[in-house]
């Protein structure tokens, strides 16, 4: 019995070690970026590319770009994020509308609004896609004027700017 065990599991040894390589030889070139400390780099290209072309009709803002227009007092700035994060932290008077939302029909919260008011919406950080997908929506419901902010929340707290828990 000893005897059939360890046959076994030197074979799954076998196939654990075999299975690694030919991972390693397939997958040759992202390994070797991720050994070499590129893969973020890239990834974070190819994140762009295809932004750029899902998003392609959306207007983005930088960090700085974003909080002039919130000093200016012109803009209204809408939050993508779920509501619960909204709710712990959040641009002070902004609306918060998600793509949940967005899908639903939100005219309670864009009604009233002149469809040539400057809008910037935000998500959380720059690997969320939400500003984008809700700004899409709004300019596909009229609205002129609306960027991306897609360096996001977490950007605009670590650079200490004005955020506010009210609703």
């Amino acid at each position: 019995m000893n005897r059939v065990w360890r046959h076994d599991l030197a074979w799954a040894g076998f196939i654990l070690g075999a299975s690694i390589l030919f991972g390693l030889v397939q997958q040759w070139p992202l390994a070797r970026q991720a050994w070499q400390g590129e893969l973020t780099p890239l990834l974070a290209q190819e994140r762009n590319q295809r932004r750029a072309e899902q998003f392609q009709g959306v207007p983005t803002v930088n960090l700085t770009q974003a909080y002039a227009r919130f000093q200016q007092g012109q803009a209204l700035f809408i939050d993508a994020r779920p509501a619960n994060e909204f709710a712990e932290l959040h641009v002070p008077k902004a609306l918060n509308i998600t793509p949940d939302m967005v899908e639903a029909g939100m005219a309670e919260k864009v009604a009233g609004l002149a469809k040539d008011r400057e809008i910037v919406v935000y998500c959380g950080q720059v690997s969320c896609d939400l500003a984008l997908k809700v700004a899409e929506k709004l300019q596909s419901l009229g609205f002129t004027r609306v960027t991306a902010f897609v360096e996001g929340f977490r950007a605009w707290d670590e650079a200490g700017y004005p955020a506010d828990t009210g609703k």
